[in-house]
């Protein structure tokens, strides 16, 4: 093996290390080997054809995730939020950006309206984790700044329209506002028509093989499909992974999806964001530091100021105003890709040069957004601002959005048990991996997903949050699948309430010593409604036969004989 390659690895493995250590984003780590594994500075590789070619796969990938987030149902859900406060806040951050560069540019009107608009957007990935990690998503403030991200989402779509519309080659429409409003709400009606009756079919064939890899390669092909089929008509192939992304995620399958293609997204994105780096041109950057560095103070300013005054007109209190600022005035990877897109598409509605200064700017502007939110909570925790006031908590209605108790399987006990938890008006979730359980108990109301609940990113999607989910019940007749999704949810939340289902005494045993709170035995119990329903038929009380069968439940049903061995 080459010295390079491990002098590559090493620096790969140093950059997320230090980048984790000061709480930054592991992409912005995997930006930073490029540049250093890159001609201009340890000239480790140059920018080859293979480099090039896992760059446009990381592309790809990412704009199918950012497709994958874009579900109809959660944005109709959200949808007073999200067009509220989401759309307020990019179209003053358009606004105020605008004019600025139509003054110190000659970039066309639409080349300046893109830059603008992809400005106005921040980085989901960054924000997302800083709210985790500051134990934020739970609070108006986190709701308020995760349903901004989400339009930022759903403006994507219009954007993407318009790169067909800068090449030249938008069907002889025209650039026009119009040309874009149809080709968007084309591609949204297009998703959820071939959704439902072309793509939710071919994943229900697959899906029935029960394989793993076949499910893996089902998604890549479909990417791959849709990204060659949008090239041929003459339109950038990342507006077909992206038509992948949102094709998928109106399925029944889009939890699972999301988390059998998440290890294998990510390395493609490590790979884009590598390629991304080794192609700076770090002397030009250099040469134009100035530029960088005022362009970095001015978005972060403008996006800040701009975000603060749509938060308080909407009444949200001036401490929460200023953290929701603070965490959104960065730029985005959506504005890395659309450029490094532009770029690979040969689409020079701005100058090359100034694409690159426009990288740097969002790159360095993520990279400043740990460093102002340390500074601020420094001056919260010496009580320099906001003294005395906590975030408000999300109204029991939100909460109730989370499940009280998660299902694992569908069968007729997993339906009995949701059907008496709607009674007593109990939010729940299910979890099955039989499609068509899935398919028929959501045509009948039923609160159910499709998924492996033995994966962590599966509950995670159903909504499991160790404080709000109370219990999980595992009404699956598969001891050891039973066992895998038991230990799975003790190394999420040591004190979750787990109820089982099992087979015979000994399973139910086996399962407690893991750490189920309660197995229910399903060949004893149906002997004792048998036997109840038995002597009450004889004419015995119904005291007597309950203490009986108290007392043959008692202490785990250790006065119950272990069954006689005949084989």
């Amino acid at each position: 093996m080459p010295l390079s390659t491990v002098i590559f690895f090493a620096i790969a493995f140093g950059a997320v290390f230090f980048m984790r250590l000061f709480k930054m984003g592991t992409l912005l780590a995997f930006l930073l080997t490029g540049i250093l594994a890159g001609q201009h500075v340890f000239g480790l590789f140059e920018l080859s054809g293979t480099w090039t070619f896992l760059g446009d796969l990381g592309i790809m990938f990412l704009w199918f995730n950012i497709g994958l987030q874009i579900n109809m149902k959660r944005l109709w859900q959200l949808r007073r939020t999200i067009f509220g406060l989401g759309a307020s806040q990019v179209l003053m951050v358009a606004v105020m950006l605008f004019p600025l560069l139509v003054g110190i540019t000659s970039w066309s009107l639409i080349g300046t309206i893109m830059v603008a608009l992809i400005l106005a957007m921040s980085s989901t990935s960054e924000d997302l984790q800083i709210l985790i990690e500051k134990n934020q998503l739970q609070t108006n403030m986190g709701r308020q700044t995760f349903s901004i991200l989400l339009f930022q989402d759903l403006l994507s779509i219009p954007l993407l329209a318009m790169l067909p519309v800068m090449t030249g080659k938008s069907i002889n429409l025209g650039a026009t506002a119009i040309d874009i409003l149809v080709m968007s709400l084309g591609l949204i009606f297009g998703v959820i028509i071939v959704s439902k009756f072309i793509i939710n079919p071919l994943m229900h064939v697959v899906s029935k093989i029960k394989s793993q890899e076949a499910f893996v390669l089902a998604i890549m092909v479909n990417i791959v499909v849709w990204a060659l089929v949008l090239q041929k008509i003459g339109m950038p192939p990342a507006l077909g992974a992206f038509l992948a992304g949102m094709l998928m995620s109106e399925t029944v399958y889009r939890h699972q999806v999301n988390a059998s293609i998440e290890p294998y997204a990510t390395l493609f994105l490590a790979f884009f964001f590598i390629v991304l780096g080794m192609g700076l041109d770090i002397p030009f950057l250099t040469n134009h530091l100035s530029f960088v560095l005022i362009g970095v103070v001015s978005l972060v300013l403008i996006k800040f100021f701009a975000l603060y005054i749509v938060a308080r007109v909407r009444h949200v209190s001036a401490k929460e105003a200023t953290l929701m600022s603070l965490i959104l005035a960065q730029g985005g990877e959506f504005g890395l890709l659309i450029l490094q897109t532009m770029k690979t598409n040969g689409i020079n509605v701005i100058p090359a040069e100034h694409q690159e200064i426009l990288t740097a700017i969002i790159i360095v502007s993520i990279m400043v957004t740990p460093i102002l939110l340390f500074i601020y909570d420094w001056l919260l925790k010496h009580g320099k601002i906001f003294t005395g006031k906590s975030d408000k908590k999300l109204s029991e209605s939100m909460i109730q959005e989370s499940p009280v108790v998660i299902i694992s399987g569908f069968g007729r006990m997993g339906q009995i048990i949701a059907q008496m938890l709607e009674n007593a008006q109990i939010p729940y979730v299910a979890i099955d991996s039989n499609v068509d359980e899935v398919i028929m108990a959501r045509e009948s109301g039923y609160n159910v997903i499709y998924g492996d609940s033995k994966k962590k990113a599966i509950l995670l999607a159903a909504g499991f949050k160790p404080t709000k989910t109370r219990a999980v019940v595992i009404a699956l007749n598969n001891e050891s699948i039973a066992r895998d999704i038991v230990e799975t949810l003790r190394s999420m939340s040591p004190r979750i309430k787990i109820f089982a289902r099992a087979h015979n005494l000994k399973s139910a045993n086996d399962l407690i010593r893991m750490g189920v709170n309660s197995a229910m035995p399903e060949i004893i119990e149906s002997s004792f409604i048998l036997g109840s329903n038995l002597m009450a038929g004889l004419g015995l009380s119904h005291t007597k036969i309950s203490t009986l069968m108290d007392n043959l439940r008692a202490n785990n049903y250790a006065n119950v004989k272990q069954p006689i061995d005949t084989k």
